[in-house]
């Protein structure tokens, strides 16, 4: 118990640490961030339960006002904004990251995570973000989806780095990658 509330404040951490890297804003208001790479290994790092835990302490600290979102932004304000849509989208993303990664063993893991990775990482956490861009911004969803695409490369790019990190993770502490332990 001990050791999981301390991984699951570890990757909280590590969400706010990654929006230290400057962020890259678009026109439309929401910025190409970091953060989006350790939701994707909150996922096949921790698991679907422990990953999704981890980013809701961070939604939570960002919620009360604590700045860690890129652009050192936080606050409910966040919640209403542009970005509305993925930030609720970090919780079931980083689920089903997770969930692919407990369950698909089948395969070699940098495979898994980076498939889980793109699946929960980039099409779930889309859907949510679309919808959200499509509300705050008053736009039709297919303007909306047209407005993400400039988010593809660099999502596919930490989805990728998401596999690699979590497969060189598990060779060197099996037991660090939860998802693929028995305590999943």
């Amino acid at each position: 118990m001990e050791r999981n509330l301390t991984l699951i404040a570890l990757f909280a951490a590590l969400i706010a640490a990654l929006g230290l890297i400057p962020a890259f804003s678009l026109g439309f208001g929401v910025p190409i961030t970091a953060q989006t790479l350790a939701i994707m290994l909150c996922g096949t790092v921790l698991g679907a339960k422990r990953g999704t835990l981890a980013v809701l302490l961070f939604l939570l600290l960002v919620a009360v006002g604590l700045p860690l979102l890129a652009g050192g932004r936080g606050g409910l304000g966040v919640f209403a904004g542009p970005t509305a849509g993925f930030l609720f989208g970090w919780p079931v993303a980083a689920f089903v990251t997770g969930l692919i990664v407990e369950r698909w063993r089948s395969a070699n893991l940098t495979v898994v995570a980076i498939i889980a990775s793109i699946i929960g990482g980039i099409i779930v956490l889309y859907a949510f973000g679309i919808v959200g861009m499509s509300i705050v911004l008053d736009r039709t969803l297919v303007e909306a989806t047209a407005l993400v695409t400039a988010f593809i490369p660099g999502d596919v790019a930490k989805a990728i780095v998401a596999g690699i990190l979590t497969a060189a993770l598990y060779k060197a502490r099996p037991q660090s990658v939860l998802s693929r332990t028995d305590q999943a």
